[in-house]
């Protein structure tokens, strides 16, 4: 999932202060979870995510999209950048999990192809579907929303989750069917 082109695109033609409430929302809470991979201290978390808002803000202007995923990777290499620049300040040399050195940890993240590339990644599709959910959540009717979530989120057979729920299988279909439309929906100014 990538950020909405039109959401940058308004941000940075006019810089509205309802769309960067969106980002930010969208983004802040991402932001720290991987700053707190990486830091022991949650001054330093706040410090350092603040620090990379600052930067977006300063360069989003500059951001030019190439590719789809662009957005995603370039504030992924933002954050790695202020994590490194704020490790600096205070002369530490951090170890990450498992041992490595933090220096490893920069070369995987700049392959786009590793292992930790595409965890973050994940973590950046699944904080924006998440975040979507929690947003369309109080908008749908509750069985509705249990038809749409234990048949598309959970996996669960259409057949079982029409008997158990005591509708038809063509009403399961046609709210997870309506469910997405909304999602797509709010959807279109967050994600492509």
């Amino acid at each position: 999932m990538e950020t909405s082109v039109s959401l940058l695109e308004r941000i940075r033609s006019c810089g509205d202060p309802d769309d960067w409430q969106q980002l930010t929302e969208l983004y802040t809470p991402l932001i720290r979870i991987w700053i707190r991979r990486y830091s022991s201290s949650q001054q330093e978390v706040e410090d350092v995510t603040q620090d990379v808002l600052a930067v977006v803000v300063r360069r989003l202007p500059d951001f030019a999209r190439s590719r789809p995923g662009s957005f995603r990777t370039w504030l992924r290499t933002i954050t790695v950048n202020c994590l490194r620049d704020s490790w600096k300040k205070k002369r530490l040399r951090p170890v990450v999990a498992g041992g490595s050195s933090f220096q490893q940890v920069l070369e995987q993240l700049s392959d786009p192809h590793s292992e930790l590339s595409r965890l973050w990644n994940d973590e950046h599709d699944q904080h924006v579907l998440q975040s979507l959910l929690t947003r369309i959540r109080p908008t749908i009717p509750d069985q509705m929303w249990q038809s749409f979530f234990r048949v598309a989120m959970a996996g669960e057979a259409v057949d079982d989750v029409a008997e158990d729920l005591g509708v038809t299988v063509n009403s399961i279909y046609i709210a997870r069917s309506r469910v997405m439309a909304r999602l797509r929906a709010m959807g279109q100014e967050l994600i492509d």
